[in-house]
């Protein structure tokens, strides 16, 4: 292997987004790629560099299939797909299945095992900010969108229907985005990441009690 691992696994990586839809497209494995390493870099422990950016690169390549159903889950397709892409490239074992571990343990669902190493926890944590903060805000409300498109109706309401005397809407509102960045935040393992949750989730506060005196709720000043 004479091409850097972490660069080898953005060439393989890369045109498995090709259909992605933008909250788990390139750009956000770059950016969780980003994140993870500048959560590195405040750890004291020794981080293997090369695996943490090859898992960030590697770890959502499975979601455009997932989303379409051509597979269950991507987190395990994904880990078996990045070992094939690896191997082919003559990755050592141990690399390969360090990068797998990080991979299978990077979600919240509830089948997906504990992140053990502190590679897969970096990458983990990495994530879940992701869903934290401006940019946070913004792609949790892509997500909001796959699902409505995925389901083929509205899945949330923005406004709170109730003060304006209308039929209260059975659909979840603005408050899931709330719910979802804490759900992710109250998850994180390592102190940098919870740090850095703090602050974003400080700025996400205050867009939540911006957007209420918007819409009435407290009245606009």
């Amino acid at each position: 292997m004479t091409q850097e691992l972490g660069s080898l696994a953005r060439t393989v990586a890369v045109p498995y987004y090709e259909a992605a839809l933008p909250a788990h497209d390139r750009f956000h494995a770059k950016r969780v790629r980003d994140l993870a390493l500048r959560l590195a870099n405040e750890r004291e422990n020794t981080v293997d560099r090369d695996v943490l950016a090859a898992a960030a690169w590697l770890h959502d390549i499975g979601r455009p299939r997932e989303r379409v159903g051509e597979i269950d889950d991507h987190n395990d397709w994904g880990a078996a797909k990045s070992a094939e892409l690896l191997t082919t490239e003559s990755v050592t074992t141990d690399q390969i299945n360090a990068v797998k571990h990080c991979i299978r343990t990077h979600s919240i669902r509830s089948s997906s095992p504990e992140p053990e190493t502190l590679e897969a926890k970096l990458l983990f944590d990495a994530d879940k900010l992701e869903a934290a903060g401006a940019r946070g805000l913004i792609r949790l409300a892509c997500i909001v969108g796959e699902r409505s498109g995925r389901a083929g109706k509205q899945y949330a309401v923005i406004d709170d229907s109730s003060i304006f005397g209308m039929e209260t809407s059975d659909l979840p509102d603005i408050t899931l985005l709330r719910e979802w960045a804490k759900e992710r935040l109250n998850l994180l393992y390592t102190a940098p990441a919870r740090r850095l949750g703090e602050s974003r989730w400080r700025f996400m506060e205050e867009f939540f009690t911006q957007f209420e005196r918007e819409i009435g709720v407290e009245g606009e000043r």
